[in-house]
């Protein structure tokens, strides 16, 4: 796992790799827009939101891919169909190039996420 020493997001999204940027700046953007009530922190070297202390969601560019890390084993096994056949390990769903992020998918998992507290992996 590639971890960034940055010390903000925004510090983040600047060193990432410019090809990869505006795809992690959209990331964000949905993060923030619909993960009311979450704190945007960074850990764990990427940009994490947390609720109540607890991470949820965190996004990175690692060295082959984009991960988009869901932490909510009850949101994974609730989308279970349409992760289906998708490149994820446990908890991170991995897009190998910019262009494959699927943004709607994305923020369909974070509006499920927003909804309630759930079971952290």
């Amino acid at each position: 796992m590639v971890r960034s020493s940055a010390e903000n997001v925004v510090g983040y999204l600047a060193e990432v790799p410019e090809e990869r940027r505006d795809a992690l700046i959209r990331l964000r953007q949905l993060c923030r827009a619909e993960l009311t009530g979450f704190d945007e922190v960074m850990a764990y070297g990427m940009p994490t939101y947390q609720r109540d202390g607890a991470a949820e969601i965190a996004f990175a560019s690692q060295t082959q891919y984009i991960s988009f890390y869901l932490m909510r084993s009850d949101v994974r096994e609730a989308f279970e169909e349409r992760l289906s056949g998708r490149d994820m390990g446990k908890g991170c769903l991995r897009f190998r190039k910019p262009g494959d992020v699927d943004f709607d998918l994305v923020r369909d998992l974070l509006r499920a996420v927003a909804t309630a507290p759930g079971t952290i992996c």
